[in-house]
């Protein structure tokens, strides 16, 4: 068999994705913030993006100014040279001494004011735990060895006040005894708020325990031999090794209730996220109006200067010249993209409210089952744009603020042959266990047999797996004492 070399023209044909091709894909699948936050960065580096949300409002109806409101050259002169002493005073202006004698409400009357502390030096931030057992530490008789090792401890800290090393590394650590790490952490675990510092759940409480004279009680009884069996909801056993009635364990688990297992998230730095909706789902009349959120979205259009350039307005060289076409063709597409971003969110979000009617006019119960390549095909679009569209994205409907995802659930089997979407499923089951008596839970087979009731037909593993997606416990643990 010879070997040959030849060359061979082969048309075939494949499919690239393209930098602005990629760019627009992205903008489908980012939330509001998400997109506003593109958009920001994108003017900051595209000089030829402009915000035309920004545009001065004065100059607004300059152009319709009659001409017996224009003054007279005179009084014009005199105008234009009282404006060039403005501006040569303004931009002498020294505006640290101006921030810092002009700030503080009240003191126009001082003589001292050029004492006055600047802004920087009275800013302030919230204090965290931290911060907050800082404090305490430095008002103690300790030793400097001592307050290093109460530093180096309330370093060690978690956000829930917990100790996350044990003593014997604080004490290899500082090169330390155990006795004085001992000694210094039973001090910090008095500190406000009483428990912080403690080593896990069980020590927390017994710390607060003694610290309110709850010492030799059935309470400290409870959490240091049946804190296990408690999370378990195994009070038969409790009451049998403590010997008492559940009257008398109802009462101790409700003192045990106003403990804080948790002491130092009331020094969290941490903020609820609220969601702002990015679609409207506003009843008007007898239907349905889809409204896009574009509060804080930039207006953004191709500044008219460069659109000259490239005319042959403007005289300028090649190079800059093509830099330009670049960056007005990026632009473009931008505008574009997120024109088309926002049409394809209303179209998909008009479609599955099409698809919920019922569920706009009468809640959860009566959401009906709906799948992607439902509403690709009512809008002719493809199954992964929809999938994009709807990642991150909110609306605010009658029934409240839902992630637009959540429409998209499986369908559950009815004995007359029907079906039923799976959330309308989950707030049934839900529901069901709100409901039931609290001294006897209902198992998953029970709940199951329910549902049957209800002409909804399914296995008590699938009970189970919705009530664990929901995050309810097992009948065993929501066992309650009445």
């Amino acid at each position: 068999m010879g070997l040959e070399l030849r060359q061979d023209l082969k048309l075939t044909q494949q499919l690239v994705m393209t930098p602005l091709l990629q760019q627009a894909i992205k903008l489908l699948q980012l939330s509001r913030l998400e997109l506003i936050e593109t958009v920001r960065e994108e003017l900051e580096t595209n000089p030829v993006l402009e915000d035309e949300s920004l545009e001065p409002q004065m100059e607004e109806g300059l152009e319709d100014r009659s001409f017996e409101s224009i003054p007279d050259i005179s009084t014009q002169q005199s105008l234009s040279s009282e404006r060039e002493r403005a501006k040569e005073g303004y931009e002498n202006l020294n505006w640290e001494e101006y921030a810092a004698e002009y700030s503080y409400g009240g003191d126009e009357l001082r003589e001292d004011r050029e004492e006055l502390p600047g802004i920087e030096a009275t800013a302030t931030k919230e204090k965290d735990l931290r911060d907050h057992l800082l404090w305490q530490l430095g008002m103690t008789n300790l030793s400097e060895g001592e307050l290093k090792i109460g530093d180096y401890i309330i370093g060690n800290l978690n956000e829930d006040g917990y100790l996350e090393i044990s003593v014997e590394e604080i004490a290899q650590a500082l090169s330390a005894s155990k006795e004085e790490v001992e000694r210094v952490l039973s001090i910090i675990q008095n500190f406000d708020p009483v428990g912080v510092a403690g080593r896990n759940l069980k020590e927390t409480l017994l710390i607060q325990v003694r610290f309110y004279g709850y010492e030799e009680t059935l309470l400290e009884r409870l959490i240091e031999n049946h804190l296990e069996d408690l999370g378990d909801k195994n009070y038969e056993r409790i009451m049998t090794a403590l010997g008492i009635d559940k009257e008398e364990l109802s009462k101790t688990i409700r003192l045990l209730q106003t403990l804080d297992p948790k002491p130092g998230r009331n020094y969290s730095n941490e903020r609820p996220s609220y969601i702002t909706p990015d679609v409207y789902v506003v009843k008007v009349g007898e239907d349905y109006q889809i409204i896009l959120n574009e509060d804080g979205l930039p207006k953004l259009r191709i500044s008219r200067y460069y659109q000259d350039v490239l005319a042959n307005r403007i005289p300028l060289p090649e190079p800059e010249r093509e830099y330009i076409r670049e960056k007005i063709k990026n632009a473009s597409w931008l505008i574009k993209s997120i024109h088309q971003r926002q049409k394809t969110l209303y179209k998909v979000t008009e479609s599955i409210m099409r698809f919920q009617r019922e569920f706009l006019e009468k809640g959860i119960k009566y959401l009906k089952p709906l799948v992607l390549r439902d509403v690709a095909e009512d809008i002719n679009m493809h199954e992964s744009t929809v999938s994009r569209i709807t990642t991150n994205k909110y609306v605010h409907t009658p029934q409240g603020i839902f992630e637009l995802k959540y429409f998209f659930n499986s369908s559950v089997g009815m004995v007359d042959g029907n079906t039923v979407a799976s959330e309308s499923v989950k707030e049934l089951i839900r529901n069901i266990i709100k409901n039931e008596d609290k001294s006897r839970p209902l198992t998953d087979q029970e709940i199951a047999e329910i549902l049957l009731k209800h002409n909804i037909r399914i296995a008590r593993r699938t009970v189970a797996k919705y009530r664990e997606a929901m995050g309810i416990l097992p009948s065993k643990q929501r066992i309650e004492l009445v």
